[in-house]
Protein backbone atom coordinates (compact mmCIF):
# COMPACT_ATOMS: atom_id res chain seq x y z
CA UNK A 1 0.00 0.00 0.00
CA UNK A 2 1.44 3.49 -1.48
CA UNK A 3 1.32 5.90 1.86
CA UNK A 4 2.01 9.79 2.02
CA UNK A 5 5.34 10.72 0.61
CA UNK A 6 7.64 11.49 3.44
CA UNK A 7 8.05 15.46 3.87
CA UNK A 8 12.25 14.99 3.15
CA UNK A 9 10.96 14.43 -0.56
CA UNK A 10 7.99 15.69 -0.88
CA UNK A 11 7.76 18.70 -3.23
CA UNK A 12 5.27 20.96 -0.84
CA UNK A 13 7.69 20.30 2.16
CA UNK A 14 10.54 21.55 0.50
CA UNK A 15 8.29 24.38 -1.27
CA UNK A 16 7.84 25.61 2.37
CA UNK A 17 10.83 25.29 3.50
CA UNK A 18 12.56 27.33 0.80
CA UNK A 19 9.81 30.08 1.03
CA UNK A 20 11.24 30.34 5.04
CA UNK A 21 14.74 30.28 3.74
CA UNK A 22 14.68 33.10 1.70
CA UNK A 23 12.74 35.20 3.92
CA UNK A 24 15.43 34.41 6.61
CA UNK A 25 17.87 35.90 3.79
CA UNK A 26 15.69 39.16 3.11
CA UNK A 27 15.79 39.78 6.60
CA UNK A 28 19.32 39.21 6.75
CA UNK A 29 19.84 41.37 3.58
CA UNK A 30 17.48 44.18 4.90
CA UNK A 31 19.85 44.58 8.50
CA UNK A 32 23.03 44.78 6.68
CA UNK A 33 24.28 41.20 7.09
CA UNK A 34 25.50 40.55 3.79
CA UNK A 35 26.91 37.28 5.20
CA UNK A 36 24.52 35.74 6.91
CA UNK A 37 22.07 36.83 3.56
CA UNK A 38 23.96 34.58 0.85
CA UNK A 39 23.67 32.24 3.43
CA UNK A 40 20.57 31.51 3.67
CA UNK A 41 19.55 32.72 0.00
CA UNK A 42 22.21 28.98 -1.30
CA UNK A 43 20.18 27.08 1.28
CA UNK A 44 16.72 28.43 -0.72
CA UNK A 45 18.03 27.86 -3.96
CA UNK A 46 18.97 24.29 -2.93
CA UNK A 47 15.56 23.45 -1.50
CA UNK A 48 13.78 25.24 -4.24
CA UNK A 49 15.75 23.00 -6.95
CA UNK A 50 14.43 20.51 -5.01
CA UNK A 51 11.31 20.38 -5.29
CA UNK A 52 11.21 21.31 -8.93
CA UNK A 53 12.62 17.90 -9.10
CA UNK A 54 10.47 16.08 -6.29
CA UNK A 55 7.25 17.88 -8.39
CA UNK A 56 8.19 15.32 -11.43
CA UNK A 57 8.79 12.24 -9.16
CA UNK A 58 10.23 12.13 -5.20
CA UNK A 59 12.85 9.76 -6.87
CA UNK A 60 14.87 12.13 -8.35
CA UNK A 61 15.65 13.67 -5.12
CA UNK A 62 15.93 10.60 -3.00
CA UNK A 63 19.85 9.67 -2.41
CA UNK A 64 20.20 6.13 -4.82
CA UNK A 65 22.94 4.75 -2.25
CA UNK A 66 19.73 4.24 0.75
CA UNK A 67 17.12 2.08 0.14
CA UNK A 68 15.51 3.70 2.90
CA UNK A 69 15.71 7.00 0.84
CA UNK A 70 14.31 4.51 -2.30
CA UNK A 71 11.28 3.19 -0.68
CA UNK A 72 10.37 6.46 0.68
CA UNK A 73 10.39 7.65 -3.12
CA UNK A 74 8.03 5.22 -4.04
CA UNK A 75 5.63 5.72 -0.73
CA UNK A 76 6.64 2.97 1.38
CA UNK A 77 8.25 4.22 4.87
CA UNK A 78 10.50 1.70 5.81
CA UNK A 79 12.60 3.45 8.45
CA UNK A 80 13.39 7.39 9.39
CA UNK A 81 16.78 7.97 7.95
CA UNK A 82 15.83 9.57 4.46
CA UNK A 83 18.84 11.08 2.63
CA UNK A 84 18.23 13.34 -0.55
CA UNK A 85 20.84 13.52 -3.39
CA UNK A 86 23.83 16.19 -3.10
CA UNK A 87 23.91 19.87 -4.75
CA UNK A 88 26.08 18.73 -7.18
CA UNK A 89 23.74 15.90 -8.51
CA UNK A 90 20.61 18.18 -8.22
CA UNK A 91 22.21 20.80 -10.40
CA UNK A 92 23.32 18.57 -12.67
CA UNK A 93 19.57 17.45 -13.08
CA UNK A 94 17.77 20.39 -13.44
CA UNK A 95 19.60 21.04 -16.58
CA UNK A 96 17.10 18.32 -18.27
CA UNK A 97 14.42 20.13 -16.52
CA UNK A 98 14.51 23.46 -18.10
CA UNK A 99 16.74 24.47 -21.71
CA UNK A 100 17.57 27.84 -19.94
CA UNK A 101 19.45 26.07 -16.97
CA UNK A 102 22.45 26.21 -18.54
CA UNK A 103 26.23 25.04 -17.86
CA UNK A 104 26.77 28.83 -16.99
CA UNK A 105 23.90 28.86 -14.51
CA UNK A 106 24.93 25.14 -13.09
CA UNK A 107 28.59 26.14 -12.33
CA UNK A 108 27.23 29.32 -10.68
CA UNK A 109 24.56 27.01 -8.34
CA UNK A 110 27.88 24.17 -7.81
CA UNK A 111 30.48 27.00 -6.59
CA UNK A 112 27.84 28.27 -4.27
CA UNK A 113 27.13 25.35 -2.48
CA UNK A 114 30.84 24.73 -2.44
CA UNK A 115 31.21 28.40 -0.62
CA UNK A 116 28.23 26.96 1.68
CA UNK A 117 30.04 24.31 2.89
CA UNK A 118 32.84 25.68 3.67
CA UNK A 119 30.39 28.40 5.67
CA UNK A 120 29.03 25.79 7.11
CA UNK A 121 31.71 22.83 7.52
CA UNK A 122 34.73 25.01 8.27
CA UNK A 123 37.24 27.62 9.93
CA UNK A 124 36.49 29.89 6.09
CA UNK A 125 34.09 32.87 5.73
CA UNK A 126 33.36 32.88 1.80
CA UNK A 127 30.50 34.71 1.94
CA UNK A 128 31.59 37.57 4.17
CA UNK A 129 33.63 38.72 1.82
CA UNK A 130 31.37 38.89 -1.21
CA UNK A 131 29.31 41.53 -1.98
CA UNK A 132 25.45 41.29 -3.21
CA UNK A 133 26.31 42.78 -6.61
CA UNK A 134 28.97 39.89 -7.68
CA UNK A 135 26.08 37.21 -7.25
CA UNK A 136 22.55 37.91 -7.07
CA UNK A 137 21.51 39.44 -10.56
CA UNK A 138 22.84 35.73 -11.39
CA UNK A 139 21.02 34.01 -8.38
CA UNK A 140 17.60 35.71 -9.21
CA UNK A 141 17.57 34.75 -12.93
CA UNK A 142 18.41 30.91 -11.73
CA UNK A 143 15.56 31.48 -9.26
CA UNK A 144 13.19 32.44 -12.06
CA UNK A 145 14.34 29.87 -14.14
CA UNK A 146 13.49 26.94 -11.84
CA UNK A 147 10.27 28.78 -10.58
CA UNK A 148 9.23 28.99 -14.53
CA UNK A 149 9.86 25.36 -14.61
CA UNK A 150 7.28 25.05 -11.81
CA UNK A 151 4.76 27.04 -13.48
CA UNK A 152 5.38 29.26 -10.85
CA UNK A 153 6.68 32.69 -10.48
CA UNK A 154 8.97 35.27 -8.30
CA UNK A 155 6.05 37.15 -7.04
CA UNK A 156 4.28 33.76 -5.64
CA UNK A 157 7.16 32.56 -3.94
CA UNK A 158 7.82 35.57 -2.64
CA UNK A 159 4.56 36.18 -1.60
CA UNK A 160 4.34 39.70 -3.23
CA UNK A 161 1.42 38.64 -4.57
CA UNK A 162 -0.57 38.56 -1.15
CA UNK A 163 -2.23 42.37 -1.26
CA UNK A 164 -0.88 42.84 2.24
CA UNK A 165 2.35 41.85 1.42
CA UNK A 166 4.92 44.43 3.15
CA UNK A 167 6.31 47.40 1.22
CA UNK A 168 9.85 46.09 1.76
CA UNK A 169 9.01 42.51 0.27
CA UNK A 170 7.22 44.34 -2.91
CA UNK A 171 10.46 46.41 -3.09
CA UNK A 172 12.52 43.20 -3.16
CA UNK A 173 10.10 41.11 -5.35
CA UNK A 174 11.02 44.60 -7.82
CA UNK A 175 14.42 43.95 -7.32
CA UNK A 176 14.80 40.26 -7.89
CA UNK A 177 12.49 40.49 -11.51
CA UNK A 178 15.24 43.41 -12.41
CA UNK A 179 17.91 40.97 -11.88
CA UNK A 180 16.48 38.54 -13.65
CA UNK A 181 15.88 40.52 -16.53
CA UNK A 182 19.18 41.44 -16.90
CA UNK A 183 21.30 38.42 -16.48
CA UNK A 184 18.40 36.74 -19.01
CA UNK A 185 19.32 39.70 -21.91
CA UNK A 186 23.21 38.79 -20.96
CA UNK A 187 22.69 35.06 -21.56
CA UNK A 188 20.68 35.42 -24.88
CA UNK A 189 23.20 37.59 -26.22
CA UNK A 190 26.00 35.00 -25.41
CA UNK A 191 24.16 32.20 -26.87
CA UNK A 192 23.26 34.13 -29.98
CA UNK A 193 26.77 35.04 -30.31
CA UNK A 194 27.96 32.12 -30.52
CA UNK A 195 26.16 31.32 -33.56
CA UNK A 196 28.05 31.32 -36.82
CA UNK A 197 27.84 34.78 -39.05
CA UNK A 198 25.54 32.48 -41.59
CA UNK A 199 23.35 31.66 -38.74
CA UNK A 200 23.41 35.25 -36.94
CA UNK A 201 22.65 36.89 -40.79
CA UNK A 202 19.53 34.29 -41.23
CA UNK A 203 18.01 35.31 -38.02
CA UNK A 204 18.06 38.46 -38.64
CA UNK A 205 17.09 38.65 -42.10
CA UNK A 206 14.26 36.38 -41.04
CA UNK A 207 13.13 38.70 -38.19
CA UNK A 208 13.07 41.82 -40.39
CA UNK A 209 10.51 39.78 -42.88
CA UNK A 210 8.43 38.47 -40.37
CA UNK A 211 5.49 40.77 -39.78
CA UNK A 212 3.71 41.35 -36.77
CA UNK A 213 0.92 38.75 -36.79
CA UNK A 214 3.69 36.25 -37.51
CA UNK A 215 4.60 36.92 -33.49
CA UNK A 216 1.58 36.57 -32.34
CA UNK A 217 1.09 34.01 -30.97
CA UNK A 218 4.73 34.13 -29.33
CA UNK A 219 3.36 36.25 -26.84
CA UNK A 220 1.88 35.08 -23.67
CA UNK A 221 -1.35 36.90 -24.25
CA UNK A 222 -3.37 38.17 -27.16
CA UNK A 223 -2.75 41.87 -26.80
CA UNK A 224 -4.17 44.96 -27.65
CA UNK A 225 -1.02 46.30 -29.90
CA UNK A 226 2.42 44.80 -31.21
CA UNK A 227 5.09 47.53 -32.29
CA UNK A 228 8.46 46.92 -33.65
CA UNK A 229 11.78 46.74 -31.25
CA UNK A 230 15.59 47.13 -31.87
CA UNK A 231 16.49 43.38 -29.37
CA UNK A 232 18.81 44.46 -26.41
CA UNK A 233 20.86 41.08 -26.47
CA UNK A 234 21.01 40.71 -30.43
CA UNK A 235 20.63 43.68 -32.28
CA UNK A 236 17.98 42.27 -34.55
CA UNK A 237 14.04 43.35 -35.06
CA UNK A 238 12.02 42.23 -32.38
CA UNK A 239 8.36 42.98 -31.02
CA UNK A 240 6.78 44.71 -27.88
CA UNK A 241 2.95 43.62 -27.24
CA UNK A 242 0.79 46.02 -24.84
CA UNK A 243 -2.09 47.78 -24.10
CA UNK A 244 -3.30 51.27 -25.00
CA UNK A 245 -3.13 53.15 -21.81
CA UNK A 246 -4.94 56.41 -22.96
CA UNK A 247 -5.53 58.99 -25.94
CA UNK A 248 -5.64 62.40 -26.76
CA UNK A 249 -6.78 64.87 -28.98
CA UNK A 250 -4.04 66.09 -30.74
CA UNK A 251 -6.22 68.18 -33.88
CA UNK A 252 -9.80 69.20 -33.94
CA UNK A 253 -11.81 67.33 -36.74
CA UNK A 254 -11.12 68.81 -40.35
CA UNK A 255 -14.42 70.11 -41.18
CA UNK A 256 -14.04 68.54 -45.00
CA UNK A 257 -12.87 65.48 -44.14
CA UNK A 258 -14.26 64.67 -41.08
CA UNK A 259 -11.25 63.24 -39.83
CA UNK A 260 -9.01 64.17 -36.09
CA UNK A 261 -5.56 63.61 -34.85
CA UNK A 262 -5.40 61.58 -32.29
CA UNK A 263 -1.76 60.85 -30.37
CA UNK A 264 -2.15 57.28 -28.91
CA UNK A 265 0.09 56.12 -25.51
CA UNK A 266 0.76 52.81 -25.42
CA UNK A 267 2.00 50.63 -22.78
CA UNK A 268 4.81 47.68 -23.07
CA UNK A 269 3.69 44.69 -21.16
CA UNK A 270 5.55 41.92 -22.73
CA UNK A 271 8.84 41.37 -25.53
CA UNK A 272 9.94 38.68 -27.86
CA UNK A 273 12.77 38.57 -29.91
CA UNK A 274 12.40 35.95 -32.92
CA UNK A 275 16.29 35.99 -33.42
CA UNK A 276 17.71 35.27 -29.69
CA UNK A 277 14.36 33.99 -28.44
CA UNK A 278 14.72 36.59 -25.92
CA UNK A 279 11.58 37.37 -24.03
CA UNK A 280 10.70 39.74 -21.10
CA UNK A 281 6.92 38.58 -19.41
CA UNK A 282 6.45 42.40 -17.81
CA UNK A 283 6.92 46.15 -17.78
CA UNK A 284 9.76 45.83 -14.93
CA UNK A 285 11.28 43.10 -16.94
CA UNK A 286 11.21 45.34 -20.49
CA UNK A 287 12.63 48.57 -18.91
CA UNK A 288 15.30 46.69 -16.65
CA UNK A 289 16.78 45.60 -20.35
CA UNK A 290 16.86 49.47 -21.13
CA UNK A 291 13.64 49.25 -23.31
CA UNK A 292 11.03 52.04 -23.68
CA UNK A 293 8.20 51.29 -21.65
CA UNK A 294 5.55 53.78 -23.05
CA UNK A 295 4.92 54.46 -26.95
CA UNK A 296 3.37 57.38 -28.26
CA UNK A 297 1.64 57.07 -32.01
CA UNK A 298 -0.36 59.34 -34.32
CA UNK A 299 -3.44 58.10 -35.78
CA UNK A 300 -6.30 59.57 -38.04
CA UNK A 301 -9.63 58.67 -37.17
CA UNK A 302 -12.66 59.44 -38.54
CA UNK A 303 -14.85 61.61 -36.56
CA UNK A 304 -17.25 60.05 -34.29
CA UNK A 305 -20.47 62.25 -33.63
CA UNK A 306 -22.97 61.25 -30.70
CA UNK A 307 -26.55 60.75 -32.09
CA UNK A 308 -29.20 63.55 -31.69
CA UNK A 309 -32.40 62.90 -29.92
CA UNK A 310 -35.22 64.41 -28.97
CA UNK A 311 -35.38 66.06 -32.46
CA UNK A 312 -37.83 63.81 -34.49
Amino acid sequence: MTEAIAPALSTEALWGKSKKYISRALLAKARGDLGEYQLWASLSLELLGKSALAKIHPCLVADPQSYISMFAAAGKNVGTDIKTIIAKTLFERLTHVSIRFDKKTQEFCTNMSLKRNAELHSGEAPFEATEASSWEGRYWHTIDIILQSMDSAIETWLGADNSRAPKELLEEYTHALVEAAKIRVETAAEAFKELSKKERDEAHARAKRMSQWDVRAAFRDRWATIWDETCPACKSRAFIAGITIYEEIADEDDPDTGEETVDVTLGAEEFHCPSCELHLNSRDEIEAAELDVERTVTEMRQREYEPDYGND
